[in-house]
């Protein structure tokens, strides 16, 4: 079905070096198969996918698929051949129609028949190709969502729509690139039966990408471990795995219960309703309750959609409750967090927020990143930036509203400033980068709790490992010394080595520094390890708190996640 013969493919890159990210690769597929890759980050899983797919040029080597054969010097006609054959399904695609799911597998069909998806008039479509398009939903799970628009759709039915559309151009090979990686177990769950049935009922082969384990015990027939480029070994999923997993640390244990205080935050009656403008009423955060002390490092588990993101930027005063309080106590003060002034900019500057969109700047250097959050993080900042805002007539209020954009995502502190009609200059003026001269005191006690070399200060984030560059957003985090660490899913993405070095590094800080952790995870395994006690959120309800062991068994159990049992 597909041979890959000697296939090496370079990338050259801006400074005029190279990155050879495949070399002489080999590989066979069988028709009906589920062919697992598996392999850290930048390990070359991807590129070669985008090759199989007919959309990235490789150097050299031969690729048979089909019986369409494909090397560097064919024409477009045979990689249009490679591309009418195969689909392609990325972690993060939604691209859909505003219209029904029905709708849009109707476009999809009538797209691959006469060339074009952007119909006039969709209904007409739906006549010549409503059976079909059922059909296919019907295999993805979305059966009894047909009339149901698209936008409306949780995260994993969106991705079983893609699916489904991917489906309508009836590849022979489905290429999958970490499907549902960061989704929750019950979304994840959804999807992975979605892939096997789809091989099962159409007989599609697929292959599939994936750094976690779990995900090719329950999908994958056998497993190819490619590393730096190359493979280095294929056969059984176990053994495969087993393999892959060797280079994996020990795990550091957690601190005792010395190590945790006093409450220092205390969340009291909070309620918070979200509407949609198709939809209605889809959350209803109500009656949430619970103290956090210090020191303790806390988990919210819980489905996709069930208010835990929300709950965490409420607790760090990015968005406000309907009704409730959130109090942080600030020496022998407790601040709410509604209120805005000096009080709450002093409890703002000792709370890290890494979101999960949170990335390193391309071509700065890590110290030249670092001393711009100390700019805004260090224990100055505020006596400073009050006086620079008495200059420009701004008040505490306002200087308070201004701070809180320091810990929102570059996108959407820039939304905020636009509807105030501010630039974002303004920031620069009210919190400036801190001397470079000073960044290294600051950032060596970070570095060694995070086992990384000081050197890594002058590189810039395109010259780190992935492992490296996790770390390294971390300290740029952790370098203030905040108190209080909230982070909302920022490792989701990360292969299972990578993410044993961050669970150690994360329980390295706590113990140095006594750092209170508060994060969002759907990654089980990592709740259970890194976790000092979890707090389950349903429906924008809590229906758990206390020992992350017996709380994760339980939320297996509701999300009916069978992939984890395997």
């Amino acid at each position: 079905m597909i041979k890959v013969e000697n296939l090496s493919k370079t990338y050259k890159i801006e400074n005029g070096g190279e990155i050879k990210a495949l070399n002489d690769i080999n590989l066979n597929v069988e028709e009906g198969e589920i062919v697992g890759i598996i392999g850290m980050s930048g390990s070359g899983k991807t590129s070669l996918l985008r090759i199989l797919r007919g959309v990235e040029p490789f150097d050299s080597g031969k690729i048979t698929l089909d019986g369409t054969e494909v090397s560097p010097n064919s024409s477009p006609y045979y990689f249009a051949k490679l591309k009418k054959a195969t689909a392609i399904h990325l972690q993060r695609s939604f691209g859909l129609w505003g219209e029904t799911a029905l709708q849009n597998v109707v476009r999809k069909l009538a797209g691959a028949k006469y060339g074009d998806e952007s119909l006039q008039d969709v209904d007409d479509a739906v006549v010549e190709f409503g059976d079909q398009a059922k059909e296919i939903l019907e295999i993805v799970g979305l059966g009894h969502k047909i009339n149901h628009f698209a936008p409306v759709l949780s995260g994993g039915e969106k991705q079983r729509l893609i699916m489904a559309r991917q489906l309508a151009k009836k590849p022979k090979v489905l290429l999958l690139d970490e499907p549902a990686t960061m989704s929750c177990p019950r979304t994840k769950q959804e999807i992975l039966d979605a892939i096997k049935n789809i091989n099962k009922e159409l007989g599609v082969t697929i292959v599939l990408v994936s750094h976690l384990p779990e995900v090719h015990r329950y999908l994958s027939d056998r497993l190819v471990l490619i590393e730096n480029g190359e493979i280095i070994d294929e056969g059984s999923t176990e053994k495969i795995i087993t393999k892959f997993m060797e280079p994996m640390e020990p795990a550091e244990p957690l601190a005792g219960p010395e190590n945790i205080g006093d409450s220092i935050i205390k969340v009291n009656d909070l309620n918070k309703r979200f509407f949609l403008l198709k939809g209605g009423n889809t959350l209803q955060i109500k009656d949430i309750k619970f103290n956090i002390k210090k020191g303790e490092i806390v988990s919210l588990i819980g489905p996709s959609g069930a208010g835990k993101t929300v709950l965490l930027r409420m607790l760090a005063g990015l968005d406000a409750p309907d009704s409730g309080s959130i109090l942080f106590k600030l020496n022998d003060n407790w601040v709410d967090m509604q209120d805005l002034g000096l009080e709450r900019m002093n409890v703002r500057r000792k709370l890290g927020f890494m979101h999960q969109e949170f990335a390193l700047t391309h071509y700065a250097t890590i110290k030249d990143q670092i001393a711009s959050r100390l700019g805004v993080k260090d224990e100055h900042v505020i006596s400073k930036a009050r006086k620079t805002a008495e200059e420009l007539g701004i008040s505490d209020k306002i200087l308070d509203v201004l701070y809180q954009l320091t810990d929102l995502p570059e996108h959407e502190a820039k939304a905020r400033l636009e509807k105030i009609e501010l630039k974002p200059d303004i920031l620069d003026l009210l919190f400036p980068k801190f001397p470079d001269t000073e960044v290294r005191k600051y950032a060596e006690p970070i570095f060694e709790a995070l086992d990384l070399p000081l050197d890594i200060l002058d590189r810039c984030s395109y010259e780190l490992s992935g492992g490296q560059k996790v770390r390294a957003t971390l300290a740029l985090v952790l370098t203030s010394k905040p108190e209080v660490l909230i982070l909302d899913e920022p490792f989701g993405d990360l292969d299972p080595i990578t993410l044993r070095i961050v669970s150690n590094s994360l329980k390295r800080i706590n113990k140095k520094f006594n750092t209170t952790i508060l994060m969002v995870s759907h990654h089980v395994d990592f709740i259970r390890e890194v976790t000092t006690r979890a707090i389950m959120i349903e429906n924008g309800i809590i229906v758990g708190d206390g020992d992350p062991q017996k709380l994760c068994d339980e939320f297996i159990k509701t999300c009916k996640a069978d992939y984890l049992a395997e």
